[in-house]
């Protein structure tokens, strides 16, 4: 069974021709690939590190089941997926609303557990009865708005936990975060985030010593004088260690929030497989499924323990992207690198003691940019939001899911937030298209035709724009029939 470990040297070893591409089953020499498995790790560093904090999980448990993640993916997908599968940012929004609601991270974990399965079951159906299910039970005004929801529905958490803990640092880390992010350029653009914390740390050191003590809100309820950057947990750490496991603990009420966020994930995965594809020049479509499976496998492991779920990272494909390099050996090597990483304590003491300040900084980019890739997803579809068949779930799901809005059907049970928007969504989707007229589904109606012209029009030749008045001239006279007017722009 060809397991994908078996890579054949790429030229002479050193560096790729201009225009050649390091394939997924070739590499470099050893040491030039134990070095880009370096960089894949640096890569996911802020957001693999990040999460787990934001979701109060420990870090180094986190980027040590990263690593066997991404070892399980990689020979699940038998070497033809080159990517690395770091902590899901998705999730963050889910552990806050479970916490909020008294749960512990055994809770936590034992509901991402379950959607671990969810995702694993889609990927099996996915690989029985291929792409075509996601479209039509997840089309992309679907996926897009879950993810919007999920990402703004973070916007309390850095609002009213991270930014008031200490409001400049925040500022300056946004704004440092934001250059990053737009001004570099190649590599150091896709390690903005980890670029970020290191600017917030810096100033957080730099703040204790010129102005000493913040009072603010740090860890608790009320407010209190502490450093900004506190590393006495650090200096107790061990250098070598195994970092802390628990099991996973089931409760419908968290399993219910939770279980939404596999739609982001299939639409994640699905984006990813085909952008590795499209870069590799591999057609991966008869991958999809098994790449889904495994990322609900590695991520059932995960929590199994005491982790958080995982998913595979844009920052990674972009360092592909960057280097032209899709050799798998490399993340082999990462995933070797996130298991030492893991087995340090002192490390995960680090990044434990980011100060809230620069969470806070950090978290007004990230969770809005999480929000966006909903957006993004629609942009890529060219979803008509002039349609209500589109436009009335979307609107009212987001809302629900941003605004905390609730449904409660019992004392012990109810909906709200991120649970009863996406179940707003996709049923509100299907039911109003069960039961719309016939041209909402096959035509792009818009909701006022005044809205309709746009530049381009201008561009059109004169036999074109008269083509075009034609058209709506007798779309009009169908909408005096009974029938609202279609205009096209």
């Amino acid at each position: 069974m060809d397991l994908g470990v078996r890579w054949r040297l790429h030229g002479d070893g050193r560096t790729p021709a201009p225009g050649a591409v390091v394939r997924p089953d070739e590499r470099l020499s050893w040491p030039r690939t134990v070095g880009l498995g370096a960089q894949h790790v640096v890569a996911m560093f802020g957001a693999s590190f990040v999460a787990p904090v934001l979701m109060g999980l420990d870090p180094n448990l986190a980027i040590m089941m990263s690593g066997l993640a991404t070892v399980i993916f990689l020979l699940a997908t038998r070497g033809r997926v080159p990517s690395y599968l770091g902590c899901s940012l998705s999730f963050v929004g889910v552990a806050a609303v479970i916490r909020a609601q008294g749960g512990s991270s055994a809770v936590v974990t034992g509901a991402v557990f379950v959607v671990g399965i969810a995702l694993f079951l889609a990927g099996l159906a996915v690989q029985r009865f291929g792409a075509r299910i996601i479209h039509a039970t997840m089309p992309p005004i679907v996926t897009g708005a879950v993810v919007m929801l999920i990402g703004f529905n973070l916007a309390p958490v850095t609002a009213a936990t991270y930014w008031p803990q200490d409001q400049w640092t925040a500022l300056l880390t946004m704004l440092f975060t934001g250059l990053a992010v737009v001004c570099l350029r190649g590599f150091w653009s896709r390690i903005a985030i980890f670029l970020g914390l290191i600017f917030g740390y810096g100033i957080s050191w730099v703040f204790d010593r010129i102005f000493g003590k913040i009072h603010s809100v740090s860890g608790g309820t009320e407010a209190v004088d502490h450093w900004r950057l506190d590393l006495s947990g650090v200096a107790k750490a061990d250098w070598i260690g195994l970092p802390s496991f628990h099991g996973p603990s089931f409760e419908w009420s968290a399993i219910l929030v939770a279980l939404p966020v596999v739609i982001a994930l299939i639409a994640e995965n699905a984006g990813h497989v085909k952008a590795v594809g499209e870069m590799t020049g591999d057609p991966l479509d008869d991958k999809l499924g098994t790449a889904i499976a495994a990322d609900g496998a590695a991520s059932m492991l995960s929590t199994a323990v005491g982790g958080p779920p995982n998913t595979t990272y844009s920052e990674n494909i972009g360092v592909m992207a960057a280097t032209r390099v899709y050799s798998t050996a490399a993340y082999w090597a990462a995933a070797g690198f996130a298991l030492l990483f893991g087995l340090c304590p002192k490390f995960g003491a680090v990044v434990a003691a980011i100060p809230g300040g620069v969470l806070g900084g950090i978290t007004v980019i990230l969770y809005g940019m999480i929000g966006l890739l909903g957006a993004q997803i629609w942009i890529n579809a060219k979803v008509d939001l002039r349609n209500p068949l589109n436009l009335v779930p979307a609107a009212a799901g987001i809302i629900i899911g941003v605004g905390g809005v609730s449904l409660k059907f019992t004392d012990n049970f109810e909906l709200s937030g991120i649970a009863l928007g996406t179940l707003v969504v996709i049923s509100g989707y299907h039911a109003l298209r069960a039961m719309a007229p016939a041209h909402l589904k096959t035509q792009e109606p818009l909701l006022d035709a005044g809205t309709s012209t746009y530049d381009k029009d201008a561009e059109q030749d004169a036999a074109g724009q008269e083509s075009a008045g034609q058209e709506r001239g007798k779309e009009a006279s169908k909408g005096s029939k009974g029938q609202p007017p279609v205009t096209r722009s």
